[in-house]
């Protein structure tokens, strides 16, 4: 039954992600906001709410590993995962936005999510709203530093035409199917940890993870396959960034999440700190500004190495 609940929560999940991007898109349109800013920013948060939700229901039901190892797992899968098998099936083109803003960005809210846990174990409500206010002044910075010429790939403009009635409806089918597959999924995954005989940090930061990721990495490998635009890194680095600065930065405002697994700090998140760093080096050697197959293959087989690892050491 454990099973058949999280396979549901992340059907719900991808549907009411879909959704709420659908509707949010749609208002924003109604609102006048431009489509570079909508792509940047509007869809950007929309694609958090699984996380998100995800996180706040593991906060609220009593299993905080679930909702910081959620996000950890997370950025790890995004780097490791979506990043590696997206590259073995088309090479990536890096542009020096990823080490001018993007990549430095995303290595001040690793530590700095690092230090704060590090510190008291627990990621309090000012440091929640230190991470949020962090993502804002990133926003700001990167919708006034991008060209006013760029078009997202992200935002389908038939959206702006859509009736205040659908909109509403996509709303309250995104937030509905947002809700019960948080609850769904956590509710399943607490069981199956306890059915195998790991934590609930160790099922946060795989089983948890890789579900929040799958979209993602379906979109990605697809629009790689089709070789219909290029895959964007800095879509991968800010998806990072946001689930730091939105989902934890947003869920410790609303309750302040406790440190309960030891290796969440030990382990996990030294992880996440060495995978962000890795893509430095990665990219720069050996044929510089760009991600090709057997790269790919480095950051999918460190991945592996790290599942093995979470799944034999405890």
């Amino acid at each position: 039954m454990s099973i058949v609940l999280v396979i549901l929560g992340f059907i719900l999940l991808v549907i009411g992600g879909e959704f709420l991007v659908r509707s949010s898109v749609a208002l924003s349109f109604k609102f006048n906001i431009s489509k570079m800013v909508i792509g940047m920013t509007v869809v950007s948060f929309a694609t958090s709410a699984p996380e998100l939700l995800v996180s706040v229901q593991a906060a609220f039901s009593g299993s905080p590993a679930i909702a910081i190892n959620n996000v950890i797992g997370s950025n790890i899968a995004n780097i490791g995962l979506v990043l590696g098998i997206t590259a073995l099936v088309s090479a990536i083109d890096v542009d020096s936005s990823f080490y001018k803003l993007n990549w430095p960005v995303m290595m001040v809210f690793s530590i700095a999510l690092y230090y704060f846990l590090s510190n008291d174990m627990v990621l309090s409500m000012l440091e929640g709203g230190v991470l949020f206010a962090g993502l804002i002044l990133f926003l700001v910075v990167l919708v006034r530093s991008a060209r006013k010429d760029v078009v997202s790939d992200e935002v389908d403009e038939t959206l702006a035409v859509v009736s205040n009635f659908k909109i509403i409806i996509w709303l309250l089918i995104g937030a509905a199917a947002l809700y019960f597959g948080s609850e769904w999924l956590v509710e399943g995954s607490k069981e199956i940890a306890l059915a195998m005989g790991v934590s609930e940090a160790v099922i946060g930061v795989s089983l948890i993870a890789i579900g929040t990721s799958v979209p993602e990495l379906a979109a990605s490998v697809i629009a790689a396959a089709k070789q219909e635009k290029a895959i964007s890194l800095g879509n991968l680095i800010g998806s990072n960034i946001f689930n730091i600065g939105s989902v934890l930065g947003l869920t410790a405002l609303v309750k302040p999440i406790p440190v309960t697994a030891p290796e969440i700090l030990t382990n996990d998140i030294l992880w996440m700190l060495g995978f962000a760093a890795v893509l430095v080096p990665l990219i720069f050697l050996p044929k510089k500004l760009k991600i090709n197959r057997i790269k790919g293959l480095v950051l999918v087989a460190a991945y592996g190495v790290f599942m093995f690892l979470i799944f034999t050491n405890k």
